[in-house]
């Protein structure tokens, strides 16, 4: 998906540059004098201008970020740099180098750096000044990915579930004699634990009192209880009583 979304963007990115690039081109063929304070002003800076390097700055977001967090936090950022000190075209131009940069396209954000006059102290879009001496500033994650990014994809999560349900503990087991009241007057104490299903509960009173378990209908509270239905999904307390029917005719009993 990020693979996808930087293809996407590349196309903004060639768009913007080409329009930044002709602007910053045409002004410096007008304008000798222009560059003639433009590199002045960079003398005054310390005179460098270092090539854009490959490395991205590294970070790690507070929070586990997703893709689209990412996303909508970066659009925040650059809907509202313009309103910032510098020029809205230099803004422009330097969403879409770090767009390039990220995508690995180094030779397009240095092309872009370039034909919209900005000069890179260290190299690096963190810190930029345009041809008027504008300081402009970049945080990381406009630049790189957290290195805690979760990738938004439904597979990945399956697998994430699946092994975080493999990681957890099995339920510990607390048993407790669960007392049953029979239609035919006959109180039986059964051992279980709140993790029972009514199923396996029918089955050991199957094997104590020689009730077949299609013969048997649980009920508790006025309410009939399912076979898939587990002790702690009734909330029945070890003090309770549980009613069971005896049917004598099986093949009417309905689960």
């Amino acid at each position: 998906m990020w693979q996808a979304n930087c293809r996407r963007m590349h196309n903004l990115a060639d768009w913007i540059s080409g329009t930044v690039m002709g602007g910053c081109v045409g002004r410096s063929r007008t304008d000798g004098q222009g560059s003639a304070r433009s590199s002045t002003r960079s003398k005054k800076r310390g005179g460098r201008n270092e090539p854009l390097k490959k490395e991205r700055p590294k970070w790690k977001s507070e929070y586990p970020m997703t893709e689209g967090q990412l996303r909508s936090k970066r659009d925040e950022f650059w809907d509202t740099a313009p309103a910032f000190d510098g020029r809205k075209e230099i803004w422009d131009a330097l969403r879409a180098a770090a767009l390039a940069a990220e995508c690995n396209d180094l030779e397009l954000a240095q092309a872009i750096v370039d034909g919209a006059c900005i000069t890179l102290p260290h190299g690096s879009l963190t810190e930029s000044y345009d041809e008027l001496g504008n300081r402009y500033q970049l945080p990381a994650y406009t630049l790189a990915p957290p290195v805690n990014l979760i990738t938004e994809t439904s597979t990945e999560s399956k697998v994430s579930e699946s092994t975080q349900k493999q990681a957890q503990p099995p339920p510990c087991r607390q048993e407790f004699q669960l007392r049953v009241r029979l239609s035919t007057g006959k109180d039986v104490r059964l051992t279980a634990s709140m993790a029972d299903s009514i199923a396996e509960l029918k089955k050991q009173l199957e094997e104590q009192e020689d009730i077949d378990v299609i013969r048997q209908r649980w009920f508790f509270s006025g309410k009939l209880l399912t076979d898939k239905t587990r002790l702690q999904d009734t909330k029945i307390q070890k003090d309770f009583v549980v009613q069971v029917i005896v049917n004598v005719n099986p093949s009417v009993i309905t689960n």
